[in-house]
């Protein structure tokens, strides 16, 4: 991610819908895997440490991030979220079967090889261990975040579901969800650039009043998307599980 964009998220996403939104709906997802608080949890990719913020007021106390930025590293020591590691999603530094929940939102779009990526999140997962996975999806959907965040592609529900596969994990739940917001972020994109906008981040775009209104309307979104089963969506989460080894 370019350093501009950093440091815009590192400010808005204590309160900016999409963060705001996108932290209510990993609650309601982690709050029923009934985990001991002890569990150790692994944020891989923490960005700025909205995760981190999210585990914290959960009540988790065995809580790591891990990303290969700096500006990472600095920005949520700054906010007190906790510690985190420098390291590589493809070569984690740590043991097999050592993290009972692994978080890694919007994170293997960044990545060469996002099979490799995957494999490594599988190799530290304990056995019956959860992943929590998002990304975005749709590639008609590219934009000035895509491009600022460095990402490789956008994903179809299929094409990850066929990868989980592809490493044995079991995909125990997956959903589009921001599909409400689908064509005004799709038309947004548009506009910006025909008209070239010039942007550090799409996170700019905002004011108080937008925030409130777009705040509603993910609400109302990440509350139905699990049970509505959208076809489309400007992100994919999918809860995946490790099972034990057969010998």
């Amino acid at each position: 991610m370019e350093t501009s964009a950093y440091a815009i998220e590192s400010q808005v996403e204590v309160s900016h819908w999409w963060f705001v939104g996108r932290r209510k709906l990993l609650a309601k997802i982690i709050s029923k895997l009934d985990l001991s608080m002890d569990t150790r949890v692994l944020d891989i990719g923490t960005g700025t440490g909205t995760n981190l913020r999210l585990l914290k007021e959960l009540g988790f106390e065995n809580v790591m991030g891990v990303d290969n930025s700096e500006e990472s590293v600095h920005f949520c020591a700054q906010k007190g979220l906790g510690i985190v590691q420098k390291g590589d999603i493809c070569n984690l530094p740590f043991e097999d079967n050592s993290a009972g929940l692994i978080l890694a939102t919007d994170v293997i779009e960044h990545i060469d090889n996002d099979l490799l990526a995957l494999s490594e999140l599988k190799r530290i997962l304990s056995p019956n261990g959860w992943l929590i996975l998002t990304v975005p999806a749709f590639q008609s959907l590219w934009g000035l975040q895509d491009q600022v965040g460095h990402h490789k592609r956008r994903y179809r529900l299929r094409q990850l579901q066929q990868l989980l596969q592809e490493v044995d994990l079991d995909c125990e739940e997956s959903f589009y969800f921001n599909y409400l917001l689908f064509i005004p972020i799709w038309l947004a994109r548009q506009l910006i650039s025909f008209f070239r906008v010039p942007l550090d981040s799409e996170s700019q775009l905002n004011t108080p009043l937008l925030n409130y209104l777009l705040t509603s309307i993910f609400t109302i979104d990440i509350t139905t998307a699990r049970f509505v089963k959208p076809p489309f969506g400007v992100s994919i989460l999918v809860v995946a599980r490790k099972g034990f080894a057969m010998n």
